[in-house]
């Protein structure tokens, strides 16, 4: 059983960074498949990044060559690095684990990939 609490959120304007960090606490089922989603007003969930257990990442199209995903095995951490936030990417972020990952998913953009989900962290970005 793995806990994930999401934190780093905040108000920040158009153009700006921020990082945004995922702590684990488990039980059982901790694996090294792990994303960022993030879910806009009115809008469905969004898979935005993704890492496995090689350290590989993927990134959705919208957020490539801006946002970095990063952790921190040891410690059980996950980081979402955001560089040259756009207003439309005001969002509940929310990072995810699928516990019964081996060493990579098939679809991880996907949220059905994963089965356990932190509370998320709100992100405003404002002009």
């Amino acid at each position: 059983q793995v806990h994930l609490v999401e934190s780093g959120g905040g108000s920040v304007q158009v153009g700006g960074s921020l990082r945004l960090s995922c702590a684990a606490s488990v039980v059982s089922g901790y694996t090294n498949c792990m994303g960022w989603f993030r879910q806009a007003p009115g809008k469905a969930r969004e898979g935005i990044a993704y890492i496995d257990t090689d350290g590989d990442t993927t990134y959705a199209d919208s957020v490539k060559d801006r946002f970095t995903i990063s952790r921190d095995s040891a410690k059980k951490l996950l980081y979402l690095k955001m560089d040259s936030l756009k207003s439309e990417e005001k969002a509940i972020y929310y990072c995810a684990i699928a516990t019964r990952c081996y060493t990579s998913l098939t679809n991880p953009l996907r949220d059905y990939s994963y089965d356990t989900w932190g509370q998320g962290t709100q992100v405003t970005v404002s002009s």
